[in-house]
């Protein structure tokens, strides 16, 4: 019922990005110029120099509720794909439910709880609906309009990829204290494990952003 990611791949590092910048001059390393790409990348983002960090790519693969997934096709500099309900129908009923709601209650039940009655109900419906209206409008019009009953919090997969200069522009929005809670987790997972790839690849690039 959580919402997840996981990093399926990226392109790149610190050193790319700092050559892609001193392409225009000389792209030749030594172990002394090597030594100046932690000054360069933060030189380069401080004064607004983003190109090279395009060179950068980061690739995921999130499971999130319908209402997150919309925030995610809100980056139009990213690239995105994810499950579609008009092409297939979704068998798995997965969806999210808000840990902040489990002990507010409203008299005999809580909130978490009546938000699950009212998704499982959706989902049924959804089912039946689908089931009823195929042999009368067909299986694409039915697929297509029985997802009217799948919930805000209803999950689906997908599959998304920044550029670094993207990346930077998602977790300045989405990591803010004033981000939807959801979207805000989702890209502090996504910056966690771009963190923890091995070998640390985007360090200097991560820290001239302040993290």
């Amino acid at each position: 019922m959580k919402n997840t990611v996981e990093l399926i791949g990226h392109y790149g590092s610190d050193e790319i990005i700092a050559c892609s910048a001193w392409t225009s001059t000389n792209r030749s390393l030594s172990d002394e110029k090597r030594d100046r790409i932690p000054a360069m990348l933060n030189s380069l983002w401080s004064n607004g120099h983003e190109t090279p960090f395009e060179k950068g790519v980061v690739h995921f693969l999130v499971n999130t509720d319908i209402a997150s997934h919309i925030h995610l096709l809100k980056h139009r500099i990213s690239s995105m794909n994810g499950e579609s309900a008009r092409y297939k129908e979704l068998k798995e009923d997965k969806f999210y439910l808000p840990e902040d709601w489990k002990d507010i209650k409203f008299k005999t039940s809580t909130w978490q709880d009546r938000l699950r009655v009212y998704t499982e109900l959706g989902n049924t419906y959804y089912h039946q609906a689908l089931e009823e209206l195929t042999p009368i409008l067909g299986r694409k019009r039915a697929k297509e309009s029985a997802r009217f009953f799948k919930t805000y919090n209803s999950q689906i997969e997908g599959d998304i990829s920044f550029n670094m200069r993207s990346f930077a522009n998602f977790l300045r929005l989405r990591k803010s204290e004033h981000a939807q809670l959801e979207i805000r987790e989702i890209a502090e997972q996504m910056l966690e494990l771009v963190k923890n790839i091995e070998g640390n690849p985007f360090e200097h690039t991560l820290k001239s952003w302040g993290y």
